[in-house]
């Protein structure tokens, strides 16, 4: 059982942040923090200049991590020192220029030798992952596959053959907090359960922990990104009680949803 697998043992509480906002040393007491507060995986988002699945909240973190210069290899280095002491999976969510200028191969062995479990590239089409996903199973990391509420026909096989966790889009649109989710999630995981076992997450507009215990109750967890962004956002270098906080209460709600 890999360490992805393992934090599905339950419902999972997927927090998202952006390595370097508001700097590398605040990024890595976050991710300890989060740990504490009950977190069963986290996203590290790598910041990119044009984040074209993210709204203005995670845009603005990006444009802040980038202001300061952080590059792919500061957040390898970030990675590898937290895994002296972080047994949870991590998983990096970027896009696809950010692996291409880095060189895919490379990238992905850095995965490797840092840690990283998964890989999520929100631009890359199911029909254009394999020289993404290949390398990414080479080094033993999942390629996280997403599904919207348009994949229609075609989520199951997209769910086919998907390894770690499948990432259920909530909403239409970019990140960012709503308050209210309409989309039919159990059609989407009953369609997704008859093609995989493997488990699924809903991201995307959840925004306190009722949204995150309602998607978690239809899925196999909850994944928040904007919602914790905002706050890291308000508080700076001062966030990291304010998030883990509100990671906890996050927590709380979806582990005590039955699996």
């Amino acid at each position: 059982m890999n360490r992805i697998e393992q934090a599905f043992e339950r419902k999972a509480m997927i927090p998202f942040i952006t390595c370097g906002d508001p700097d590398l040393e605040t990024t890595r007491k976050l991710v300890y923090e989060l740990v504490r507060a009950g977190a069963d995986l986290i996203e590290l988002g790598i910041p990119f200049s044009d984040p074209t699945a993210e709204g203005p909240v995670i845009m603005e973190a990006d444009e802040r991590a980038l202001s300061n210069g952080i590059t792919a290899d500061d957040v390898f280095a970030l990675v590898m020192e937290l895994r002296k002491d972080v047994t949870i999976p991590l998983v990096f969510m970027t896009y696809a220029n950010v692996v291409y200028s880095y060189g895919i191969e490379r990238f992905m062995r850095r995965c490797e030798e840092t840690g990283i479990d998964g890989i999520i590239l929100p631009d890359v089409p199911y029909e254009e992952k394999d020289e993404f996903e290949g390398e990414a199973e080479k080094h033993g990391l999942c390629f996280i596959r997403m599904i919207a509420p348009t994949s229609e026909r075609r989520i199951a096989k997209i769910a086919e053959g998907a390894k770690g966790f499948i990432y259920i889009v909530s909403s239409m649109g970019v990140t960012g907090t709503r308050r209210e989710i309409t989309t039919d999630i159990n059609a989407i995981t009953a369609v997704i359960r008859s093609a995989s076992d493997t488990p699924c997450a809903v991201g995307f507009g959840i925004s306190d922990p009722h949204q995150a215990a309602a998607m978690a109750a239809m899925s196999d967890g909850a994944i928040v990104g904007s919602a914790i962004v905002k706050i890291i956002a308000r508080y700076g270098t001062g966030c990291v009680p304010y998030a883990g906080e509100f990671v906890s209460s996050l927590a709380e709600a979806v582990h005590a949803v039955s699996k």
